[in-house]
């Protein structure tokens, strides 16, 4: 049996298609998109190619998107970038306790450098209640920070409530939409965000690139200064290779994302009612309904689940215990101690997460080895004990 990944949400394999539009940005217009001559040329449309791409998909305006080298750049740059522009206007920010630590890590060092934050908390399901953002609001509140949909259960939040109350409140509102650009339609001007947050490396484009959504007429302070790439907001050479790879997977997922829902929600559905059939005392995490396809968080009670995850990958099986960006802490979810989940379940959890290359012959394998690998951790457990 050919090795099985199930790791989608961590990242994703290039699509072929769009490795074969990088290419020629290697080795033929390879030059730098700020030279007058013919291969900065070539290399700057490319990336006003991708730009605009980027730019349709979201309904924003070309000039609105900027590029830069990761979800976690773009985080930070709309949360430090707006904290430090608009500090004359005051000092607090709203964000939830189930973020990515690319925002959560990001608040901490503003609260270290004299700003209030506030860390809202979230259901059972792990969805950000949008009148607690109400409530939160102060005088002093600068901006309101709150990802589309979370990394580790898929849960979705409402986001177009909670633009509705920043604006309202004439609030920024930056959302983290890693997760959800290339899967589900986004509007910014409908859903009401000022700030929008996307990686390449989650829709079958490359590592190492991702863009800003900032609209029009919002003040932003630089975190790199050197250059005036980026019309002055990120100082660098562009990563032109990259920039065209993420512009060539946004344009494929605008083309396939409504036939991929479909066939991840199918495959999931599949997934789950099955193992509900063959393993006793499982646990799912996260909204049954408002979530991304594709993503199953479980618990499964005895069992720790980072020893499962290295049993299946014995198995030729890869899942995930957590978030990616932290699977080398020791520290357990965050998510799930936010949703309220006991220490015990919190533990025995892990993270399926479907992309398109998945098949139901994998999941039909995934099937065969998990109650196996399963019975044999229990067993070892109750020995343990």
């Amino acid at each position: 049996m050919k090795p099985i990944y199930f790791d989608h949400a961590a990242t994703t394999s290039v699509d072929k298609r769009v490795f074969e539009a990088m290419k020629e940005f290697f080795h033929i217009s390879y030059g730098n998109a700020s030279s007058l001559h013919t291969f900065g040329r070539k290399a700057r449309t490319g990336m006003d190619k991708s730009r605009e791409i980027i730019a349709n998909m979201i309904n924003a305006k070309d000039s609105e998107i900027y590029f830069t080298s990761s979800g976690t750049e773009s985080d930070n740059l709309a949360v430090k970038g707006i904290a430090y522009a608009y500090r004359d206007k005051g000092e607090h920010i709203i964000t939830s306790m189930v973020e990515h630590h690319a925002v959560l890590n990001t608040c901490e060092f503003l609260e270290s450098n004299g700003f209030k934050v506030t860390y809202l908390p979230v259901n059972k399901y792990g969805m950000v209640d949008p009148s607690d953002v109400k409530k939160s609001i102060n005088k002093k509140t600068i901006l309101v920070s709150i990802m589309h949909a979370n990394n580790e259960v898929g849960t979705i939040n409402d986001i177009s409530e909670i633009g509705k109350i920043t604006r309202e409140n004439e609030i920024l509102f930056h959302s983290d939409a890693v997760q959800t650009f290339g899967k589900l339609p986004i509007d910014v001007k409908g859903i009401g965000v000022d700030l929008l947050t996307i990686s390449g490396h989650k829709i079958y484009g490359p590592k190492g690139v991702g863009a800003l959504y900032v609209r029009r007429g919002i003040k932003i302070q630089p975190l790199l200064h050197g250059g005036s790439h980026e019309r002055n907001k990120r100082a660098g050479t562009e990563n032109i290779p990259g920039i065209v790879g993420l512009g060539k997977a946004a344009e494929i997922r605008a083309e396939e994302m409504g036939s991929e829902f479909k066939y991840l929600s199918e495959l999931e559905d599949y997934f789950r009612t099955n193992l509900y059939e063959t393993i006793d005392n499982i646990k799912f995490n996260g909204h049954p309904e408002e979530k991304l396809p594709g993503y199953l968080n479980m618990s499964f009670s005895g069992i720790e689940g980072e020893s499962l995850l290295l049993s299946l990958d014995l198995e030729g099986i890869a899942v995930a215990t957590g978030s990616a960006c932290s699977s080398g802490s020791s520290e357990p979810s965050h998510v799930l101690e936010a949703m309220g989940l006991s220490p015990e379940t919190v533990q025995s959890s892990i993270r399926i997460s479907l992309g398109k290359q998945n098949t139901r012959e994998d999941i039909d394998y995934a099937l065969s080895v998990f109650p196996k690998v399963i019975k044999r951790l229990k067993e070892l457990s109750s020995v343990s004990f």
